[in-house]
């Protein structure tokens, strides 16, 4: 099943403008919001209980294309990403002058970031190093902690398509931390819907793909990843009670711009695919636009 969050009619208005959760199915979207209500993330917990139910729903009807995709997550808790996650990118970021992390590096993005599908991406005033990194996102459907391994699965409600924006100097320059080049507003895109997992038989061998102005500049499998997934998840929930509608950003593949200084600038436009799963796309604009 993909579910996405949605406006029809004008997206600043009311009634038919406000945000509505609905089943995508081909190139048409069913409102699901009087049985589910507008937030995705409330439906999380008990989604598998509710899935024949929601699928079979019959609601109001629209075609895609009259639509407006928001973020699929709606204030999520926490958006937690891996940092040198597959085995071509970090040896890239190395060739960069990043060493590759011994243990899985984990660093935030704050949710404040978080961007829809489609949104436009604000290159900030203060940086003209605005960088891309497609990632596979899992979202967390139960509250769980100590997960192991072998349970990790059950834990996922489904996965996204993400858009790990950064901005380097800031990233790795500014500050001991990643936080601040990884948190700039609108510097999340995620969707365009979410797929259950039910649907994905494998995540850890989907295509994901990245193009700047149709230009190819990533192509990998999910495959690479050093931790996978259910690394990823027995890993962080050691630490911390993971909850519905936390998003966790996998990694990204080798081809991101800085080793080449290929860096984005106002007018660009970034597509992220992964098979499966669906495709962003995300204009950057300058700050003052």
């Amino acid at each position: 099943m993909k579910l996405a969050r949605f406006r029809s009619g004008n997206p600043g208005g009311t009634g038919a403008g406000a945000v509505r959760v609905g089943r995508v199915d081909g190139d048409t979207i069913t409102d699901l919001t009087d049985l589910v209500g507008d937030s995705l993330r409330a439906v999380l917990s008990d989604l598998s209980e509710r899935a024949e139910e929601i699928k079979a729903h019959e609601g109001e009807t629209f075609a895609l294309a009259d639509v407006t995709l928001e973020a699929p997550i709606d204030t999520p808790q926490k958006y937690l990403a891996i940092g040198m996650n597959y085995a071509e990118h970090a040896k890239e970021a190395a060739a960069d002058g990043i060493p590759t992390p011994k243990n899985q590096f984990w660093f935030n993005k704050q949710v404040s970031c978080i961007n829809a599908p489609n949104g436009d991406v604000v290159r900030p005033a203060v940086s003209d190093k605005l960088d891309y990194e497609a990632e596979l996102g899992v979202v967390i459907g139960k509250e769980c902690k100590n997960v192991t391994r072998e349970n990790a699965a059950s834990v996922i409600a489904g996965y996204l398509v993400t858009n790990d924006f950064s901005v380097r100097d800031w990233l790795q320059k500014r500050s001991p931390t990643f936080t601040l080049g990884k948190s700039f507003d609108t510097h999340g895109p995620i969707g365009p819907w979410l797929t259950t997992a039910d649907e994905i038989a494998d995540p850890h061998n989907l295509r994901i793909r990245l193009s700047v102005n149709g230009e190819e500049r990533q192509n990998d499998l999910t495959n690479d990843m050093i931790y996978d997934i259910f690394d990823q998840i027995e890993e962080l929930s050691t630490v911390m009670t993971l909850n519905p509608g936390d998003i966790i950003a996998t990694g990204t593949p080798k081809g991101i711009g800085a080793p080449k200084g290929q860096f984005l600038a106002p007018g660009d436009v970034v597509e992220t695919e992964i098979e499966g799963l669906g495709t962003l796309r995300n204009t950057v604009v300058s700050s003052d636009a």
